[in-house]
């Protein structure tokens, strides 16, 4: 493995950009290297659910990739990482990925990361699902995907949104190994409850 861990991070345009954002705050203070490619649909999402420009997202990641850079690092299955995290991952990019018919750098950075076998997490963020939606979750599943769609969890007693986003994104963490601190654990969260 290279000297440094490489994570990719992939933001596509369904609503829930923030999981992304907060992601890569999380890893910035980690020994992981980032890699981070938005879809254009994710950069207007990130207009309508927060005060950022996609600058200061790219500045989060210590390498930024456009969408339609089909020749950047992360796009080849030499290049070594821990996998990638969709998040948000919308039903668009999660068809693309479950049907490897990959039209943009997001898609085939996940294709690739299938194909070299490494771990790959879809924060899918779509309600209601219809059946192909459904069927493309059970063809990315098959094909090793992990399909990780952010529900809220409420035993430990979230005290605001961003209690409940670091909760989700710490458990996408737990599927790579990296344990980041923002977890409230079942157990552990009923016990501290306790000791107050």
């Amino acid at each position: 493995m290279p000297h440094k861990s490489r994570l990719i991070i992939g933001i596509s345009g369904a609503s829930g950009v923030m999981y992304g954002i907060r992601l890569l705050e999380i890893l910035k203070k980690q020994p992981i290297e980032t890699h981070l490619v938005m879809s254009e649909a994710a950069e207007m999402t990130l207009a309508c659910e927060s005060n950022l420009k996609p600058a200061d997202v790219y500045t989060l990641a210590d390498h930024a990739y456009r969408n339609d850079n089909m020749g950047a690092a992360i796009s080849s299955g030499s290049f070594q990482t821990l996998g990638m995290i969709v998040a948000p991952c919308s039903v668009r990019s999660l068809a693309e990925i479950a049907t490897g018919v990959t039209s943009h750098l997001l898609t085939r950075s996940a294709d690739v990361v299938l194909k070299e076998r490494r771990r790959l997490v879809l924060m899918v963020r779509e309600t209601p699902l219809h059946a192909g939606h459904i069927r493309n979750m059970l063809s990315a599943t098959e094909l090793g995907a992990i399909i990780a769609p952010p529900m809220p969890a409420f035993y430990p007693q979230p005290e605001s949104l961003d209690e409940m986003v670091d909760h989700n994104v710490g458990r996408v963490l737990d599927l790579f190994g990296l344990d980041c601190g923002n977890v409230n654990r079942w157990g552990e969260a009923q016990s501290q409850k306790k000791d107050k």
